[in-house]
């Protein structure tokens, strides 16, 4: 019989939810600002659980936010196990991305290259 290949994209998808949540509003933490979650990635034994995170200080920010996830990474395991009710909870490992400041600095460019076949 065929695993359903939908159920750890759902499972991803409710421990963004559950997660973004937790730091929120649980994390007090000085070093986690106001950050973003953009997307899980959960192992097909759920094991491991790649949690990708984006700030508004940028890349400078980040180490410090990084050491600050990584420091409540025990907290925020257990209180997703007692949220979600699976049988094995994924260890958390945090991951910077750089694609929405690698999106907005392309957006930059392409603007300043319209404008200036304009100016011409």
């Amino acid at each position: 019989m065929p695993k359903d290949v939908s159920r750890p994209r759902r499972v991803a998808e409710q421990l963004q939810r559950e997660l973004a949540e937790l730091i929120s509003r649980e994390v007090k933490d000085p070093r986690v600002g106001l950050l973003t979650l953009t997307g899980v990635d959960v192992t097909p034994d759920y094991a491991h659980a790649k949690v990708y995170f984006t700030l508004l200080g940028g890349a400078e920010k980040a180490a410090g936010a990084m050491e600050g996830l990584q420091c409540a990474a025990g907290f925020l395991r257990s209180q997703v196990a007692h949220r979600m009710k699976l049988r094995i909870t994924p260890q958390l490992h945090f991951v910077y991305d750089a694609s929405v400041e690698n999106g907005a600095h392309l957006s930059q460019l392409i603007d300043s290259a319209i404008a200036g076949k304009v100016a011409d």
